[in-house]
């Protein structure tokens, strides 16, 4: 230990161990999907910070810690924002700065019992106010969260439709401080084992004793994936051809991906036409996306639309939530070279004003989104209580194939469905699609980023609400809450100390003609 105190001293090192360690917890995350490292994967980098001589230096290793998070969880946007990558990661990273130095205030040295049991709740809150102010759009959304490396775990899915993603995250760091607590200090594994007992308790109840969606019936829904092709003209012509596979198959809906058609409905009434032909052929409505500058307003917009065998059936949603430097850069102003230096939007994407619930035939409804808009447990939430009965994501990833990008984004879809007891549809244009029933459990195979091709699911339908869709991010509220309390708690014992604390003693003043205890001589 003297020696590993002995490297850390150099603050060079320090940083680049902090980096380490905090790009740790991305093992949890497809592709690798080491869901089960998540409970363990903070301890490191929260031993470092623990260890560091001041809290500045702690807050320091915080920003360095969520420097290495960030960079490893987008790792795959360098080939293309290069050097802003960096940037990006250096600017949410220090988002952890706080809680690197309430991880030291609250654990370092020799904790009491006190400061333990304030860490098991105040940590956990601290890092949901980290995910609460990346979660904005304008900082690229909640990609990543904690929470989501849980996707495929059967009991994390059935907490997140109690609160969401949110109350996983919660609990993922709540263990990480417990084991770090039992690894560090011997003499506080009292309260250490008690937190662990305490969330595994608490966990297994609401566990039991979560509603299970009532699952009334289903619903066949084609995804039909072109893959890499070159050229919108092309990629119509190769979505034609795999949706006519489609004919007496019995489909309620096909889906198409992001950015599937690449021109203006309204303005090319004869891809209308090739459209309406299409979903009389197949006998099902179909759900394109077309990313085009529109005929009827300025601007381009990405738009889901939906055509049946008379042609446009009026429905359609915009995309409200952009992808910041892929669809449009933030102050273009003053961060427009990030055009010369990397792919970012040349012309901003216009967004749309409020989600849609689509009628599809005479008793399905469906709530489309479109690209990383499936990131956000809000949108999901709402769209549920507007009444949807299939939940959809429209992507593309063709950008990021042979990266981890494309399975991150399709394990989105099963926290999507989970939290609020609807399936969800997750359409690409080169893969990842991928189909989650109403509990978050996998429908049907994947269809991979080498697929060209198209799959029927089989899609369960369930009602009921969840308690998530009906008290929503209620998890974040009381973080907030306890991060207030804690706060509050703080100001006033520095606030007693500082009262309590003996005046220093003033020697008497010496006067220009005598000693101080005897003036005058």
């Amino acid at each position: 230990m003297k020696t590993l105190g002995h490297w850390l001293a150099s603050p060079w090192r320090r940083s680049a161990a902090a980096v380490i360690a905090g790009a740790l917890p991305v093992l949890a995350y497809p592709a690798p999907s080491l869901w089960w490292c998540a409970y363990v994967a903070l301890v490191p980098w929260i031993l470092l910070v623990r260890s560091a001589p001041t809290g500045k230096r702690a807050a320091y290793d915080g920003w360095c810690g969520g420097f290495g998070f960030m960079l490893a969880m987008h790792h795959w946007l360098l080939p293309f924002l290069h050097v802003f990558t960096f940037v990006l990661a250096a600017l949410l990273g220090a988002l952890w700065a706080l809680w690197g130095w309430q991880v030291h205030r609250l654990l370092a040295g020799l904790p009491s019992r006190r400061r333990i049991s304030a860490a098991l709740v105040v940590l956990p809150s601290g890092w949901l106010a980290v995910e609460l102010v990346r979660s904005w759009q304008g900082l690229g959304g909640p990609w990543g969260m904690l929470g989501s490396s849980q996707w495929q775990v059967e009991p994390a899915l059935r907490l997140a439709s109690i609160g969401g993603v949110w109350l996983l995250s919660f609990l993922i760091v709540a263990v990480n401080v417990a084991v770090a607590v039992l690894v560090a200090v011997r003499q506080a594994r009292v309260p250490a084992v008690a937190g662990l007992v305490a969330t595994a308790a608490a966990t297994s109840a609401a566990w039991a004793l979560s509603p299970r969606p009532d699952v009334d019936g289903q619903v066949r829904i084609a995804v039909v994936q072109p893959g890499v092709i070159d050229g919108p003209g092309n990629r119509l012509a190769r979505e034609e051809q795999l949706t006519r596979r489609l004919a007496g198959q019995d489909v309620d809906l096909i889906v198409w991906g992001e950015s599937s058609v690449g021109f203006d409905l309204g303005d090319r009434p004869d891809l209308a036409r090739r459209l309406a032909d299409l979903s009389r052929a197949t006998g099902a409505d179909i759900l394109v996306n077309v990313d085009a500058r529109r005929s009827d307003k300025p601007g381009i917009y990405k738009s889901s639309i939906l055509v049946g065998p008379d042609g446009l059936t009026g429905e359609r949603y915009d995309k409200m939530r952009l992808v910041p430097f892929g669809e449009y850069v933030p102050a273009r102003s003053l961060l427009g070279w990030a055009t010369s230096v990397g792919k970012a939007a040349g012309e901003d994407r216009m967004r749309g004003s409020q989600p849609v619930v689509m009628n599809v035939g005479d008793s399905l409804r469906v709530g489309p989104m479109v690209c990383f808009e499936t990131a956000f447990p809000d949108m999901t939430r709402h769209l549920t209580r507007e009444g949807a009965d299939v939940l959809i994501g429209q992507s593309s990833t063709s950008t990021f194939q042979n990266s981890w990008a494309p399975e991150q984004h399709a394990s989105l879809a099963a926290l999507r469905a989970a939290e609020t007891g609807r399936p969800m549809v997750h359409a690409t244009l080169t893969g990842v699609s991928a189909v989650y029933g109403p509990s978050g459990q996998r429908v049907g195979s994947w269809l991979g980023t080498d697929a060209s091709a198209t799959q029927t699911y089989e899609v369960p339908l369930a009602h009921g609400t969840t308690p998530y869709v009906r008290l929503g991010d209620w998890t974040v509220h009381a973080a907030m809450v306890i991060l207030a309390a804690w706060a509050a708690g703080e100001g006033l014992r520095t606030l007693r100390l500082r009262r309590s604390a003996p005046e220093p003693r003033v020697p008497p003043a010496r006067t220009t003609h005598g000693s101080p205890t005897r003036p005058g001589h």
